[in-house]
């Protein structure tokens, strides 16, 4: 059985946290109103500004290669931060529009990058494209373009793939009356295309599913709910089937994202609409590692 889990706060609160990475050293996150990225040491305790000017990043991710991206919400792009305080603007468009505010990020075995594009808030009218969807892109090539991957989605937020790379979890996070807030279950076809999708769970009324991560089993760790309604604000563990193993409510509101951390991969971290950062010490499951997928 799991351990009984225990939330520690490591840090803040700072303004609205998200998109929680683990460097092999530090854990990389975003003060979301702040503009910045900062990176919690474990052996010192101590947080540090790591990028400034990230026009409201939210999802991160350290990739394989080392390289740090980051969806900036009001910047409307995915850049690459670097070290010496400089950025790359990585996508910005799709046939010539504006992205609408990318929200959460990832990168499957052949280094292609995953994002989606909802807009959240009620300000609409500066949309260029009709659509809110998930992309992906190849960064290694010259001129990439970018694919759109989902047709069906409206305000697609965490993403996730499955340990074999043969499903896409979407979770589909709308608000609003009839609106839907579904784990949903794209499988990836031979030609790389999405196939039609299974709802894997469905968390109407309630908040929906902000941000993901998996075990080295294949179990999906994912932050929803939120204090308004429900079931309270959760981290739930979820077989693939969408059986529910486990949920563990978070000691304050609106989990946003979590990520494994530590050198064994088996401390959670979890970041919170509420500033803080959390750190849940010997879980119970344990992350996979990159060269590992």
């Amino acid at each position: 059985m799991p351990n009984e889990w225990i939330f520690e706060q490591v840090a803040g609160p700072f303004s609205f946290t998200e998109g929680p990475q683990w460097t092999g050293n530090n854990v990389l996150f975003t003060d979301l109103y702040n503009h910045r990225v900062l990176a919690f040491d474990p052996e010192s305790t101590k947080v540090k500004m790591q990028f400034q000017g990230t026009n409201q990043g939210n999802g991160l991710l350290y990739s394989r290669a080392g390289e740090l991206l980051c969806c900036e919400m009001i910047g409307r792009q995915v850049s690459k931060l670097n070290s010496d305080g400089t950025k790359e603007v990585i996508a910005d468009r799709y046939q010539g529009k504006r992205l609408n505010s990318p929200n959460d990020i990832i990168e499957d075995s052949k280094g292609r990058i995953w994002f989606t594009d909802p807009r959240y808030g009620e300000v609409r009218d500066d949309m260029e494209l009709n659509h809110e969807s998930v992309y992906r892109f190849d960064p290694t090539r010259d001129n990439a373009q970018l694919e759109r991957m989902t047709f069906d989605t409206t305000r697609p937020n965490g993403l996730l793939l499955s340990l074999d790379e043969s499903t896409l979890y979407v979770a589909q996070s709308d608000y609003g009356e009839a609106r839907n807030r579904e784990l949903r279950a794209y499988p990836i076809m031979k030609n790389g295309t999405l196939g039609p999708y299974r709802v894997v769970h469905n968390f109407h009324p309630a908040r929906g599913i902000d941000g993901m991560t998996i075990t080295d089993t294949g179990l999906i760790l994912a932050t929803s709910g939120w204090g308004r309604n429900g079931p309270g604000p959760m981290i739930n563990v979820l077989h693939e089937s969408g059986r529910v193993i486990e949920m563990n409510p978070v000691p304050t509101d609106m989990p946003t994202n979590i990520c494994f951390g530590g050198t064994d991969l088996r401390d959670l971290y979890i970041t919170v609409g509420t500033g803080e950062l959390f750190r849940v010490r010997n879980s119970g499951y344990q992350g996979v590692r990159m060269t590992d997928s």
